[in-house]
């Protein structure tokens, strides 16, 4: 007979399945988008020892085009191969797989720094932001006093679930702008003014706006990949988690996304600083709801003797209380000759942390969504960019910018909003994780996210549309879309209502028929 595994040996296999596959998707599709978009860009016409088609870089830079292409071809391949052996719950259990995932990672790495760089300085640069996080996390966990109590198993899933969805999100969209950066690449050598086909415009154009980009863009991806190393080996993410070290990466990563934006997302300085505003009202904001939710919990919170645990307990004591309710509701219901007890207050409890959870959950995965759409998009907005300088415009700026600059500043501001939004909810739930509280989320954060949904609407308006009637149809569909949702919610609750009415009246009678102290019917 075959030895079944036990219960917890299983559910950590499924886990892992879980973690593995997510990660191995991410992988293919970012490295399956550069592999057919490479870095430099393509030859437009034939020429000297290349066709149209061809790839700027391979003309140019053959040894680093081929160091990109192979580094990401192995990531492709083998996040391919991960996704198929995955069926095979023995390889993940011999932790194979995560070896794969490993190198998998690795390779992405050399492909980032081979094909965002042209010269090899900065390519050892990047791949030492790498070393230096790791390094920084193993310092963070020998000199820091951990907690001694550890955390609680269900809370430390959580934060390495959240950890890993945040740094799978920064890793993705980091990846493609850092091969593919704002402002386009040049498409032909250009002697007189210094154009080099395949080297970036902004960098050539503005030289410090670019730098600032590449290397908070940088420093973000690779320290997402090296938290997603940190994530996948449990031995090391577990002393990671409890010393706080690995969300101190992740906020400092989530910062590094922000400035990335603020220097690649506009040309102009007064846009610019605009959203520097809004990066520094992000930790302005973070301080103010953990102001506001102090005082809330220090109004209600309750003397020890009297109202037990406060609400700012850790989920490790509360795991203890529940083991030890079942025991006293046992004995409870057996001196009371098993009379039926109502809900006590730790399945309360249990209720409210888990509608919590899903609210939390739901608010993170908003922001995720909001976050990678509005990052790329704002570096790269619609209508296209300019190639050449000529007829007035500069190569690298946005064509909707010159043609319809009212337009275009609708759009970039309310992308730059619904993006800033999304980084704070991101960090005000990663700050909520790191207290360990299990308060509900703040109204702040919904409205946040609200205030994301709505720019997120009017970016979508102004960048899809060139006319502004077709712009105001679009924010309009709003209208009848509230309407017919709210007319079915009405449609569902009364008729929900007169089938609670219909049948509580015969349940009513016939309790009264069958119960000892029913008065006598009179005819």
């Amino acid at each position: 007979f075959a030895c079944r595994p036990p219960p917890d040996e299983k559910e950590n296999v499924n886990k892992a399945c879980e973690f593995i596959q997510l990660l191995a998707i991410l992988a293919a599709t970012i490295t399956y988008q550069a592999g057919l978009d490479p870095p430099g860009g393509l030859w437009l016409e034939n020429g000297e020892g290349h066709t149209v088609g061809d790839s700027i870089l391979l003309t140019t830079h053959p040894i680093r085009y081929k160091a990109f292409f192979y580094s990401n071809s192995v990531a492709f391949v083998a996040s391919l191969v991960i996704i198929v052996m995955l069926q095979n719950k023995k390889l993940v259990r011999l932790h194979i797989l995560e070896a794969a995932m490993i190198l998998d990672l690795f390779s992405l790495m050399g492909a980032y720094a081979a094909g965002s760089s042209r010269d090899t300085s900065t390519s050892i640069y990047i791949v030492a932001m790498a070393g230096a996080v790791l390094i920084y996390v193993v310092i963070h966990i020998i000199f820091f006093t951990l907690d001694p109590r550890g955390m609680h198993k269900d809370v430390l899933d959580k934060c390495r679930e959240v950890l890993l969805l945040l740094a799978i999100l920064a890793a993705s969209i980091t990846y493609q702008a850092g091969l593919t950066p704002p402002g386009g690449f040049w498409e032909i050598d250009d002697e007189k003014h210094g154009h080099h086909a395949g080297f970036s415009i902004l960098q050539d154009k503005y030289h410090r706006r670019y730098k600032a980009f590449f290397y908070c863009n940088a420093a973000s991806f690779m320290a997402s990949v090296a938290l997603i190393i940190l994530l996948v080996n449990p031995t090391l993410y577990k002393p990671a988690i409890e010393c706080y070290a690995l969300f101190v990466c992740m906020v400092g990563g989530m910062f590094g996304l922000m400035a990335a934006y603020a220097a690649g997302s506009s040309l102009h300085l007064k846009a610019s600083i605009v959203v520097l505003v809004l990066v520094a009202l992000v930790p302005v904001f973070g301080f103010a709801a953990y102001l506001v939710g102090s005082n809330h919990r220090d109004n209600n919170k309750q003397p020890a003797g009297e109202g037990g645990a406060t609400q700012g307990d850790n989920v490790a004591d509360d795991a203890a209380k529940d083991q030890i309710q079942p025991a006293q509701q046992v004995a409870d219901g057996a001196a009371k000759d098993d009379q039926n007890q109502p809900p006590t207050t730790g399945t309360k409890s249990n209720q409210h942390k888990d509608q919590d959870n899903d609210k939390a959950k739901y608010l993170m995965l908003l922001g995720i969504l909001a976050a990678s759409v509005t990052y790329l998009t704002g570096l790269k907005p619609p209508g296209g960019l300019w190639r050449d300088d000529n007829d007035g415009h500069s190569a690298g700026s946005p064509i909707l910018y010159d043609m319809d600059r009212r337009r275009y500043m609708v759009f970039f501001y309310s992308n730059s909003t619904s993006f800033m939004a999304s980084i704070i909810v991101i960090v005000l739930l990663l700050c909520q994780i790191l207290r360990r509280k299990r308060r509900p989320p703040h109204w702040s954060l919904h409205t946040a996210m609200v205030l994301d949904m709505l720019a997120l609407l009017v970016a979508y308006a102004a960048g899809s549309a060139r006319k502004w009637g077709t712009s105001r149809n679009v924010i309009l569909l709003l209208i009848p879309i509230v309407v017919f949702l709210w007319l079915l919610f009405c449609y569902k609750n009364r008729r929900r209502n007169t089938a609670s009415q219909k049948g509580g009246a015969p349940t009513t009678q016939n309790t009264g028929e069958h119960h000892p102290s029913a008065p006598a019917t009179e005819h």
